[in-house]
């Protein structure tokens, strides 16, 4: 990378500090990007924001593909906590999810808004993950995203 970019290896190490805090910064920029697609996303939605939050998911993990698995495949040593600045970033989408799924429940099962949008972004995620790489067209699902809303719906409980 420090070759491509005209720098050397040094340098890199002397800006980042290590591999690790090179990865969370690459990482952390590819949170910022999947925020503001979030955001965007949904800024003018007014109906099914959950379900155009799971298109979102979708559409950033396929345009962005190595990006997105990046975050995923990366892990910091078990005794190391990512820096407040990446925190953040992770933080700043949840909240966004946390939001929309708070607002799809009935007002006595508000209060299950973040542990039940952890589970929801796990489903997601696994939908996704599935979707691109060929598990599920092997499964027969034509379409994940879809498959991904039931799920959603089911655990909201907003079926229609």
């Amino acid at each position: 990378m420090a070759k491509r970019i005209g720098y050397s290896i040094g340098t890199i190490y002397n800006v980042f500090g290590s591999y690790d805090a090179l990865i969370l910064a690459i990482n952390g920029r590819t949170l910022a990007l999947w925020r503001d697609h979030l955001v965007r996303r949904l800024a003018d939605v007014q109906q099914d924001r959950l379900r155009q939050a799971i298109a979102a998911y979708f559409e950033f993990a396929t345009t962005h593909r190595h990006a997105w698995a990046a975050i995923y495949d990366f892990r910091l040593p078990e005794d190391t906590v990512p820096p407040e600045r990446y925190q953040a970033e992770v933080r700043a989408i949840f909240d966004i999810v946390v939001a929309e799924v708070r607002e799809a429940l009935p007002p006595a099962r508000q209060d299950e808004a973040e542990p039940l949008t952890r589970s929801l972004l796990a489903t997601v995620h696994g939908h996704c993950v599935f979707a691109m790489n060929g598990t599920f067209a092997i499964l027969g699902e034509k379409s994940p995203a879809d498959a991904a809303w039931q799920r959603v719906q089911e655990a909201v409980g907003i079926l229609t």
